[in-house]
C-alpha cells in the first residue's frame, strides 16, 4: 500500500503488542518512503529486498536510541520515544544511514520523517490514539523524500541540544489537513545530507502571491495550452498585445495552473505602479523578501537569490519600464532554473526571448450568424453574457438579441476589456440600445470597476497609456496611421509622412508601432504585407490627429496619394495586369470611398472630388 495513505490514517497496526509504549510526554516519529510506487514498479520483486534493508537501517537507528515501534505498514514506521532528543538523534541517524547505504539497482531511496511531541492515551490493543498522533503523521506528510521535519513542541525541547552538525531551519507556519490551526514547522539541517527542498506539501504553502481571481476565467483554451507548452521549453516568453487585450488575465491562469511545475514557486509582480527602470530590481526583491545587504547592489542580491532556485516570474505590465529588459537577460544568466513570463505592450528585445502575440477573442461572422447555441460559445459572446449577468442578474441571450450582441463584440474588435466595460452598461441598455450608442466608442466604454488600475476603468485610458509610452517620431505616425481605413501599404505611409525631419525610415517606425501591439502586419491581395490598426485604436488615433491641428493636411496627402493610384489602375485596365490592379483597387476600396466623402465637403478639394469621381474606382 502507497506510505502516503498509512500518514493520512495513522491508525497503524500495532507491532508493539506485549512491550511497553512509553506513557507520559511521548515523542512521535512518522516515516514513509518518497515514490514508493514508483520504485515497485522499477525493481519489481527485488523491491521486497529494497523494503528489508530499509527497515533494518530504520529499526537500527531507532533501537538504538530507545525508540518502541509502535507499528508498521508497508513502508510506514510509526515509531515512539520517550525523549524528544533521543527522537531527533535517531532521525538524523537514520538519515545518514539511508543516504550512505548502496541500493539495490544503485535506486536512490529518500525517506521522509516527521517529530511531534504530545501526549497521548494508550488504546486497548496497545497503540496510541489522539490527535497528537495525527499531528505527527500530518507534519511527515508534508516533507519530501530526504527531509525531516519537526513540530514547535519538539522544537522546545530539542532546540539548545542539538547533536554536532545539525541545526534547525524555521519554516514558518503551516496549514494541514485535517487540523484547524497552522503549525510552526522546523527543518533539521544535516551536514553532508542535502537540505534545499521544494515548498512543504501543505495547503497554506506561501509558494506563490498570485492576486486571486473574483471573475471567471473564459475561453483561451488554445491560447492557454500554447502558452504552457511554451513556458515548458522557453525560458522567457513575452506576452504581448494592445492594451484590454488580456494578456494579464491570461499570464495568470498560466501562472496560477503551472505552480507545481516550480519548486520554490511562482510569484507575480507587478510593474505598472513603478515608471523609473532602476526599480525594477527592488521591486521583484520586494516580493521574493529579499532584503538589501550592505555593501552589495539589490540586483546582485536578487541574482544570488535566484542562483538555486526552480521559480516562476510573472513581471507584469514591462512596457513602461523597458529599459530594464537587460536585467531580465542576467536575472535568467544567473539561475539555470529560473523562468521568467512577461506582458508588455512591446516585446523586451533580449536574447533568448519568445514573443507570444496575445491575439483578440474570435469572433462569429456576422453575414452567417450560427446557431444561439454554437452563438454562446464563441468566447466574446460569453465573455459579455457572463459579465452582464453581473449586473443584471435575469440577462440572457436570446434569438432576439443574439444579432445585437454579435455585432458589439465584433465592433469591439473582440478586446476583453472593451467587451466587459459594454457589458456592465446592460443595466441601463438593451444590447440594441447599446448598439445604437456605440458611437463614439471610446465615450461609451467607460465605467470598469474601482478595483482596477485607472487605465482599465476607461478604454481610453488602457489606449493613452500605451500612446503616451511613444516617442514623439512614433505619436506623429501612429496619428498618420488612423487617417487609412482598412489598412495600408509601406508606400502610402511614405506618401503621407516623406517630410519626416528625422530621416528615421518608415519601416523602422512601422517596426516599433508593431513592437508596441498598436499595429498589426497582414499580407496583401499582392503578398505584400499591410499594415492594419485595430478600430478602437484607430478611434483613439483620429481623436489625438484632430487635436494636433495635422488632420487637413494628412486627409489632403492621402486623398491626393489614392487618386493617383486610382488613376494608375485607370489607365492599366486595358492592360495585362488588370486583375491585379482590380483586386488592388477592390483592396483599398475602404481608402478610396473614405477619400472621395472628405474631399466632396473640404476647401480646396474640388479638384480632388471630380477626377476621383471621374475614374473607374469612383464607381465604388
Amino acid at each position: 500500500m502507497p506510505s502516503r495513505k498509512a500518514m493520512a490514517n495513522p491508525s497503524i497496526p500495532s507491532a508493539g503488542a506485549g512491550q511497553h509504549l512509553p506513557l507520559g510526554t511521548v515523542t512521535f516519529l512518522f516515516t514513509d518512503i518518497e515514490g514508493s510506487t514508483r520504485l515497485l514498479q522499477q525493481l519489481g520483486e527485488k523491491y521486497a529486498i529494497l523494503l528489508a534493508e530499509h527497515k533494518q537501517l530504520l529499526r537500527e537507528a531507532c533501537e538504538a536510541h530507545n525508540g518502541s515501534v509502535v507499528g508498521t505498514q508497508g513502508d510506514s514506521f510509526f515509531v515512539a520515544f520517550s525523549s524528544a532528543e533521543d527522537a531527533l538523534n535517531a532521525a538524523v541517524q537514520a538519515q545518514r544511514a539511508l543516504a550512505a547505504h548502496k541500493w539495490t539497482d544503485g535506486v536512490n531511496v529518500r525517506v521522509r520523517m516527521g517529530l511531534h511531541t504530545g501526549e497521548p492515551q494508550i488504546s486497548a490493543s496497545e497503540s496510541y490514539v489522539g490527535i497528537d498522533v495525527h499531528r505527527a503523521a500530518r507534519i511527515a506528510a508534508a516533507a519530501h523524500g530526504g527531509q525531516v521535519l519537526i513540530s514547535q513542541t519538539t522544537y522546545d525541547l530539542v532546540g539548545s541540544e542539538l547533536p554536532d552538525g545539525v541545526t534547525l531551519q524555521d519554516l514558518g507556519e503551516h496549514r494541514l489537513k485535517d487540523l484547524r490551526q497552522a503549525k510552526h514547522l522546523y527543518q533539521l539541517v544535516i551536514t553532508g545530507l542535502p537540505s534545499d527542498f521544494p515548498p512543504l506539501m501543505s495547503l497554506g504553502t506561501a509558494s506563490n502571491n498570485l492576486p486571486i481571481q473574483l471573475t471567471s476565467f473564459i475561453g483561451r483554451s488554445t491560447e492557454l495550452g500554447e502558452v504552457k507548452q511554451l513556458l515548458t521549453k522557453e525560458r522567457l516568453l513575452t506576452l504581448t498585445g494592445p492594451g484590454g487585450s488580456g494578456k494579464t488575465r491570461l499570464a495568470l491562469q498560466v501562472a496560477s495552473e503551472m505552480i507545481g511545475h516550480f519548486n520554490h514557486g511562482v510569484f507575480f509582480v507587478a510593474l505598472a505602479p513603478i515608471i523609473d527602470s532602476g526599480l525594477v530590481a527592488s521591486t521583484i526583491a520586494q516580493v521574493l523578501g529579499i532584503p538589501e545587504r550592505a555593501g552589495r547592489s539589490i540586483a546582485d542580491s536578487l541574482k544570488d537569490y535566484l542562483q538555486s532556485k526552480s521559480l516562476l516570474l510573472l513581471l507584469d505590465n514591462f512596457e513602461q519600464v523597458i529599459s530594464a529588459a537587460p536585467l531580465v537577460a542576467e536575472l535568467l544568466a544567473a539561475s539555470r532554473e529560473l523562468k521568467i513570463l512577461v506582458t508588455s505592450r512591446e516585446v523586451l528585445r533580449v536574447s533568448g526571448e519568445l514573443a507570444y502575440p496575445v491575439p483578440p477573442l474570435p469572433l462569429p461572422d456576422l453575414t452567417q450568424l450560427p446557431s444561439l447555441e454554437a452563438l454562446s460559445q464563441y468566447a466574446a459572446v460569453k465573455l459579455f453574457v457572463q459579465r452582464a449577468q453581473a449586473v443584471k442578474p435575469d440577462f440572457s441571450i436570446t434569438n432576439d438579441t443574439a444579432p445585437a450582441v454579435a455585432e458589439i463584440c465584433y465592433r469591439l474588435d473582440g478586446l476583453p476589456l472593451a467587451i466587459e466595460l459594454a457589458a456592465a452598461r446592460i443595466k441601463l441598455l438593451t444590447p440594441r440600445a447599446m448598439l445604437a450608442r456605440l458611437e463614439p466608442r471610446l465615450e461609451f466604454l467607460t465605467g470598469g470597476p474601482r478595483d482596477l488600475p485607472a487605465r482599465q476603468q476607461t478604454l481610453r485610458e488602457a489606449i493613452a497609456w500605451s500612446y503616451d509610452l511613444l516617442n514623439e517620431i512614433e505619436q506623429e505616425l501612429f496619428r498618420c496611421l488612423s487617417i487609412f481605413v482598412g489598412g495600408c501599404a509601406v508606400e502610402a505611409v511614405e506618401a503621407l509622412t516623406e517630410d519626416n525631419p528625422a530621416r528615421v525610415s518608415v519601416l523602422d517606425k512601422l517596426g516599433s508601432l508593431l513592437d508596441k501591439s498598436l499595429l498589426r502586419e497582414v499580407e496583401g491581395t499582392d503578398g505584400e504585407p499591410r499594415f492594419v490598426m485595430l478600430e478602437l485604436l484607430r478611434e483613439f488615433g483620429l481623436e489625438q490627429l484632430e487635436a494636433s491641428g495635422e488632420q487637413e493636411r494628412i486627409r489632403y496627402r492621402h486623398a491626393d496619394f489614392f487618386l493617383a493610384l486610382a488613376e494608375q489602375a485607370e489607365a492599366s485596365l486595358e492592360r495585362t495586369e488588370q486583375v491585379q490592379w482590380m483586386d488592388r483597387m477592390e483592396q483599398e476600396h475602404d481608402n478610396l470611398r473614405a477619400a472621395l466623402e472628405w474631399s466632396k465637403t473640404a476647401e480646396g478639394a474640388e479638384e480632388i472630388c471630380l477626377r476621383l469621381a471621374g475614374t473607374s474606382a469612383g464607381s465604388f
